[in-house]
């Protein structure tokens, strides 16, 4: 089911899983939109890696709450690079943490723009390009997840752990609707990864202290999660569509 053009779009990739994904599908032939909404430097330095690995790359900004800024990222896109092959959903927020009783409808609100809508539209614009349905080629759709959509996140994070839970379940009911369509729907779930998502949150510390409880005792590597959806992006992973992989050392 890979599609002949090899375009693929990495929302939220100028840094974390959604960069050291950008790199690992450039190692695999795909050429890259690396998608960011505020970080130019650094979207810019993984475009540099890319062409170096002998790959187009092109940096396109966008704020993904924002239903026009999607529909203008996908047709840039379409200009600059071609029709869209992959899409893997990764941008997401969390918020400070907090207990649900210390929550608001903006903050609710905010999180599930980024977390959830987002993928909804986003993947509603892919499949537009890549449908057998819409006189496409067929292609792939890789959405990041959590192990907290399983486990809840309670007394921290509870809203992302929400957003998540419905991450899973598009993940699912998508893979049916497009499976004759030539377009195969899987996902991610990482768990306690060394990126700076724990930083927003208010706890750069957090991987250390919760080591103890991941059975391989660390944290895991951003570059652990990119091989795992680099191998669904693949032919290798032909007979998947549904399935979410969790890349959580045991968690």
């Amino acid at each position: 089911m890979n599609a002949t053009n090899n375009i693929a779009l990495i929302t939220g990739s100028s840094q974390g899983i959604g960069a050291a994904t950008a790199i690992a599908l450039a190692q695999q032939g795909y050429d890259i939109c690396v998608h960011y909404h505020s970080s130019k430097s650094a979207a810019d330095r993984v475009k540099q890696t890319i062409e170096a690995l002998g790959q187009k790359a092109i940096c396109l900004q966008a704020d993904l709450r924002v239903e026009s800024d999607i529909t203008a990222l996908f047709n840039s896109i379409d200009n600059k690079l071609g029709k869209l092959s992959l899409l893997v959903n990764n941008a997401g927020i969390v918020k400070p943490q907090s207990c649900l009783i210390d929550m608001n409808a903006e903050r609710i609100n905010d999180l599930l723009q980024t977390n959830v809508t987002s993928y909804f539209i986003c993947c509603r614009e892919a499949i537009k390009r890549m449908s057998t349905q819409h006189k496409g080629n067929g292609g792939n759709i890789i959405n990041v997840s959590s192990v907290a959509s399983k486990y809840g996140a309670a007394f921290e994070y509870i809203d992302y752990a929400a957003s998540k839970g419905a991450i899973d379940a598009l993940t699912k009911g998508l893979s049916i609707e497009l499976a004759d369509q030539n377009i195969r729907v899987n996902g991610v779930r990482p768990g306690f990864i060394a990126t700076k998502i724990h930083a927003d949150g208010g706890e750069p510390n957090r991987l250390q202290r919760l080591a103890p409880v991941i059975p391989l005792k660390r944290g895991g590597k951003p570059e652990e999660v990119a091989n795992v959806i680099a191998w669904l992006a693949s032919g290798q992973s032909s007979f998947m569509t549904g399935s979410l992989i969790d890349v959580a050392g045991g968690k």
